[in-house]
């Protein structure tokens, strides 16, 4: 299994330009021009194709087929990047906690980075939807850290550490996770694990330099990075839903015949107070 990486090709899709030296500067550029130039999204588990994680998958999918994907190829191919620039890159197992209740036990189903840049160890996360980093974060306990989008925050001690984030002022666990380090195959079992969590949904994210984007079930909102007033709204037609995949998340879509009736499908499963709001 090849692993070359093709930067050229991936700096072309993020529309990076600047120095490849491995610095704090060259880790913040490319952790902000990632999510916003390729989106989190979980068209193939909904339409039953595979997730594959190998280097030659990753950028057929994500680079030459202008195709997004979820936390286990984002970071993947963030990962093998960044090593190809000389960082040193750890991959680390977490567990979700976002929107999910205090103290609930949850699975490893998802991927982050530890990254050391300018003597010190960073978070980055590329691919975590509506909540994707859009800067890597020191991973230093106690300290608030602002994002363009949001202020986070960790908590605990090495090496298990809780990331939050401040909503609407109030501070909401988002992931926990270990430094223990991960391996390829390690990420290939939880990433089979994972799938089937994506099949019966719709999910996609993607953040510019002025709003954050999110797609979840059909519920489309929008998030001004300087204050303003949160837009939402529901999503109730297949036209209306192509749309908004390909004009705002920028998603080049899979053949009609295989998206349309997964749409419709869930179109049709969604709550009748949903149905023409």
């Amino acid at each position: 299994m090849s692993e070359q990486v093709h930067l050229t090709a991936y700096f072309e899709r993020i529309g990076f330009s600047g120095s490849i030296a491995p610095t704090l500067a060259t880790l913040e550029a490319l952790h902000a021009l990632h999510p916003a130039s390729i989106p989190f999204e979980n068209l193939n588990p909904l339409l039953g194709l595979p997730v594959e994680l190998d280097q030659a998958s990753l950028e057929q999918k994500l680079i030459h087929d202008r195709r997004g994907g979820y936390c286990y190829e984002h970071n993947m191919m963030f990962m093998r990047v960044l090593r190809e620039l000389d960082f040193k890159v750890t991959g680390y197992a977490a567990r979700v906690l976002w929107n999910h209740a205090e103290g609930e036990e949850r699975p490893l189903s998802h991927m982050v980075l530890g990254v050391e840049a300018g003597g010190a160890l960073y978070l980055a996360d590329v691919g975590f939807g509506s909540m994707t980093l859009t800067a890597p974060l020191r991973l230093r306990a106690g300290i608030e850290q602002e994002t363009p989008f949001a202020r986070y925050r960790l908590v605990g001690e090495s090496p298990s550490y809780r990331l939050e984030a401040e909503v609407q002022g109030e501070w909401k666990a988002v992931y926990a996770f270990d430094l223990v380090e991960r391996t390829y195959e390690d990420f290939v079992a939880l990433n089979a694990a994972t799938y089937p969590n994506f099949a019966n949904m719709l999910a996609a994210a993607r953040t510019d330099r002025d709003f954050r984007y999110s797609l979840r079930d059909f519920r489309f909102s929008t998030y001004p990075r300087e204050g303003g007033e949160l837009e939402r709204r529901f999503l109730t037609s297949v036209p209306e839903v192509r749309e908004v995949l390909s004009e705002t998340f920028g998603i080049n879509l899979p053949p009609a015949e295989l998206l349309d009736p997964a749409i419709e499908r869930l179109l049709a499963e969604r709550p009748p107070e949903q149905q023409s709001t």
